[in-house]
């Protein structure tokens, strides 16, 4: 037996496939800056980058604050209780057919995995390609800010294209889950539409 649940609001939407569209933008010019392949020309990579760079911080911060202001930011709040089934789930469980342990609602969209995730992207990802991208965009003013003797733009360069592959490497694996709904295709459409189809 099926119900549908309305989980995502149209801001949550909107914010997740612009935040998806400006990652995407960012992983691929930032690849094409380090010579990975050519498709927009050095220059106009670099371009395209920054402006996806800053449009990206704009995003995260209105973001926050609506999350701040709605109370919605308990939905990251990480938890144990249930680890371990929703864990042995994907493991195990999601490969021989079993129902999925976790019922999602509006009060709990996301499971103590998805938790533990989004947190780790969060702080670890997220926080790392933003300090290092900016040391790197703002390299001109080290000097100035006391951080010439500190810094190398070597080491500032190796953990933004870490960052960069740590995204990349959440965004294959949220790609692969999101064809583990209900149907094929569910859990893309609740994220369009809204509606969660839960089994």
């Amino acid at each position: 037996m099926s119900s549908k649940v309305y989980l995502f609001r149209v801001f949550v939407r909107m914010w997740h496939w612009t935040q998806a569209i400006l990652i995407i933008g960012l992983l691929t010019t930032g690849f094409e800056v380090h010579g990975a392949f050519g498709l927009l020309g050095f220059e106009r990579a670099v371009d395209f980058h920054t402006i996806a760079a800053w449009s990206l911080m704009g995003l995260w911060a209105f973001a926050a604050f609506w999350h701040a202001t709605t109370g919605e930011w308990r939905q990251y709040v990480p938890t144990l209780d249930r680890m371990g089934v929703v864990a042995r789930y994907y493991s195990v469980g999601i490969f021989r057919g079993e129902p999925h342990p976790f019922r999602p609602t509006p009060r709990q969209k996301h499971n103590p995995l998805q938790r533990l995730t989004y947190l780790v992207v969060l702080i670890g990802v997220g926080s790392t390609t933003l300090v290092s991208g900016l040391l790197y965009l703002f390299q001109s003013s080290w000097a100035a800010w006391g951080l010439g003797p500190y810094l190398s733009l070597g080491w500032v360069a190796f953990f933004h294209t870490a960052a960069a592959f740590g995204m990349l490497i959440f965004l294959i694996s949220h790609l692969y889950l999101i064809t583990a709904g209900a149907t094929l295709g569910a859990h893309l459409k609740a994220m369009v539409t809204g509606w969660e189809q839960a089994h």
